[in-house]
């Protein structure tokens, strides 16, 4: 069976893109797709997304598998890409900026390509009662912010955020520090994250300027991660450690977020580019 797949990075965050649209169930299973994700035998990438058909009320929807077969509610670096993947398929005019409206597992996710290349997102409110994310750090109708949390020997402050996927959020002195392969295993499969969680270590450099590397479930130490940068902000207006609006500095280059005071949703704003195309073998 041949595929053709596109190849897209936002921030070094990489995925593999298939059009989907001809069935509602993703072409490949979660061991294919772990398979294309190796990056010596096969494609290589942080996860392969599938564009699906869309729902009732949606433009398209978006199916994803991580590098390891697992399959994550939502990812916002691998959203920007399937909106560029979108725009690129329908041959819409880079002059003008095209909204779509994607099912997710997370719920409906709306990104904006705008014309400097760009990808806007309105990611929704974030979601912050601890049974919704879910963690165990606080009762189940209570939120988790400012929580201890013990991991490797040591105390962590930790601010559990859901961005339609889960979020351990910490604030540290210098994130460059962080032992990031010892230290982020043993968060993100934590007795304390029934689901296990995404972790984001964050130095704040100003209240409008935060560094952060992080630990994503599934797929490991990657280059950004978006949904992380949106639970970062959260977590950072919610223990008063940075504004409303930041930009934050990953591995991979910069996002922009903003924490809308007006209706609660989240914005993300950064870059996705192609890469390259080709056929998978299966």
């Amino acid at each position: 069976m041949q595929i053709e797949f596109i190849k897209y990075q936002g921030l070094g965050n990489d995925f593999v893109l298939i059009d989907n649209r001809g069935q509602t169930t993703p072409l490949l299973s979660p061991e294919q797709a772990a398979r294309v994700c190796d990056r010596h035998f096969g494609v290589g990438g942080d996860g392969v997304i599938f564009l699906l058909p869309g729902e009732p009320g949606s433009d398209y929807s978006m199916r994803i598998y991580n590098s390891d077969g697992s399959e994550p509610e939502m990812c916002g670096n691998g959203i920007r890409c399937l909106a560029r993947f979108i725009a690129d398929l329908e041959g819409d005019a880079a002059t003008e900026a095209q909204t779509y409206t994607i099912s997710t597992l997370a719920g409906p996710i709306t990104p904006q390509v705008q014309p400097d290349g760009q990808v806007r997102v309105d990611m929704g409110p974030p979601h912050l009662l601890s049974q919704d994310i879910p963690t165990v750090l606080a009762a189940p109708d209570r939120k988790a912010i400012n929580v201890s949390l013990d991991v490797a020997g040591q105390s962590w402050a930790v601010t559990c955020v859901s961005m339609g996927n889960p979020h351990c959020v910490t604030f540290v002195e210098d994130v460059e520090a962080i032992a990031l392969e010892r230290l982020g295993p043993q968060f993100e499969h934590h007795a304390a994250f029934p689901q296990r969680t995404n972790t984001e270590f964050i130095e704040v450099v100003r209240p409008d300027y935060l560094k952060m590397r992080v630990w994503e479930r599934g797929a490991g130490a990657t280059l950004a991660c978006g949904t992380g940068a949106c639970a970062a902000v959260v977590a950072g207006v919610l223990t008063e450690n940075c504004a409303n609006a930041a930009t934050i500095e990953l591995p991979g280059g910069p996002l922009y977020i903003e924490w809308s005071a007006l209706d609660g949703a989240v914005f993300m704003t950064g870059p996705a580019q192609k890469v390259f195309s080709g056929t998978l073998e299966l």
